[in-house]
């Protein structure tokens, strides 16, 4: 998640909000699992994660990032939690206000043009060392093809290209599935919504497009790094895929990995724009205002569904592992299944066995 919250501040200057429609997943399939093949099919993904005081609770559904390209997420135990809560939660996010209003935005879009290129028309040639631009040249050969246009681009931005391809290679996607029809559910049973977003007004939005389309960033390490994933991990994000989709915790917390994004990361927080616009520890704001929100929802309502990244469940310092500190109980998927009936609480999920999830 974290990794996503630069391009979010940048390309949130000027564009506005879009909501994307599911179709319905299919009934029915057949799951296939097989070495090196991502699963397919209607498949359930990990059970929910309770924490709770009294009798609040708070369940959380933990967010995969990538998926399997060709599943269909169905959880009948989502479903019915949600349609039993009394709000949905919503994921961490950056709100970017530009002050000025709706005109004023539509009159940044066209400074949008040419955000991700290189400042002075330099290209990647000019900005790569040697030896990362043969590489960079072998790979974009492989899943890009022989096109030009992204050879303008910065390499964070060459990076974010690189990755999304060789994904879909892979038979993954960086789609939200999940997440896309919880709030679906949401909107069409009117359950409420509440937003995590930390909000941050730019008071000159111009001044700040420019100064990122001008400023420096040290993003040669974001390309080096994303590379070395593609060569390297593919093997792995498709097993890690694979455990979210058949509901496997186990598999995933031993197949957890944090290293992905840190350099990306470090380029943003590192450029001029986030200098000059107090954006370098936005990921620790991000972090307070989805745990203050979520302490609210758990004060106010019986059963609340919440949306947050697996990582973030899965870390021994994320999230979760701060609700736990504040003094709530909190319980994995296997831990309730593990505990005896007698101690289930109210509003619990509807038990529906692990292929029902």
């Amino acid at each position: 998640m974290r990794s996503k919250l630069w391009m979010t501040a940048v390309l949130g200057l000027a564009t506005l909000p879009a909501f994307a429609q599911l179709a319905p997943a299919p009934a029915a399939s057949t799951a296939k699992n097989l070495p090196a093949v991502v699963v397919s099919g209607a498949l359930p993904g990990p059970g929910l994660w309770k924490v709770s005081k009294g009798d609040h609770v708070l369940w959380i559904l933990g967010t995969q990032s990538p998926l399997p390209e060709k599943m269909q997420w169905q959880s009948r135990q989502v479903e019915a939690t949600e349609l039993a809560a009394q709000a949905l939660l919503l994921p961490p996010a950056i709100e970017v206000n530009a002050k000025g209003g709706f005109f004023s935005k539509l009159l940044l879009l066209p400074r949008l043009i040419g955000i991700r290129d290189n400042p002075d028309g330099k290209k990647l040639v000019d900005v790569l060392p040697p030896s990362v631009y043969a590489r960079w040249q072998a790979l974009k050969a492989r899943y890009l093809g022989h096109g030009n246009g992204v050879e303008k681009f910065r390499p964070i931005f060459a990076a974010g290209k690189l990755y999304e391809a060789a994904l879909k290679e892979a038979g993954l996607t960086d789609d939200d599935v999940a997440g896309k029809q919880v709030r679906k559910l949401a909107k069409q049973h009117d359950i409420p919504r509440i937003s995590t977003s930390y909000t941050f007004t730019i008071a000159d939005p111009k001044q700040a497009l420019t100064e990122f389309r001008h400023g420096s960033m040290d993003d040669t390490a974001c390309l080096v790094q994303t590379m070395d994933r593609i060569e390297h991990d593919l093997p792995h994000m498709q097993a890690a895929a694979n455990a979210w989709a058949t509901g496997d915790t186990d598999a995933l917390a031993t197949l957890r990995r944090d290293r992905h994004g840190d350099a990306c990361d470090d380029a943003f927080n590192g450029s001029d724009l986030a200098r000059q616009q107090g954006l370098q520890d936005v990921a620790a704001k991000v972090e307070q205002s989805w745990l203050k929100a979520a302490d609210a929802a758990l004060a106010k309502n019986r059963s609340t569904l919440a949306l947050l990244p697996m990582g973030e469940l899965l870390s021994p310092t994320g999230y979760l592992a701060q609700l736990k500190a504040q003094g709530y109980a909190v319980a994995s998927p296997d831990e309730q299944d593990d505990a005896p009936a007698a101690a289930s609480s109210v509003a619990a999920p509807i038990a529906l066995g692990a292929a029902a999830r």
